[in-house]
């Protein structure tokens, strides 16, 4: 299986390594810990680990377009319906 070691501050990813799948993400994160030779919580702070298919996934999330109309303005409907009920 694939893991991605992806920068905090930019969501890129910084290295790839191919692992056996019962490693998981607490494996690959020992091995990128090895790699970098920093302390833990530094390196929680500045990188995060990922499946290559989670990675992937949440790029693909930031690329689809809204489900709404952009020009859908339904709170201005829901406030005229809570008005209406507020003068019965």
């Amino acid at each position: 299986m694939k893991y991605n070691l992806v920068s905090k501050r930019s969501n890129e990813v910084v290295h790839t390594v191919d692992l056996a799948s019962g490693v998981g993400i607490s494996g690959a994160r020992t091995y990128f810990l090895g790699i970098k030779r920093i302390d833990k919580k530094e390196f929680d702070n500045l990188w995060k680990v990922m499946t290559k298919d989670e990675y992937d996934l949440s790029q693909e999330a930031f690329k689809r377009k809204p489900s709404s109309h952009p020009q859908a303005n339904w709170w201005l409907e829901d406030k005229e319906i809570i008005d209406e009920e507020l003068k019965i």
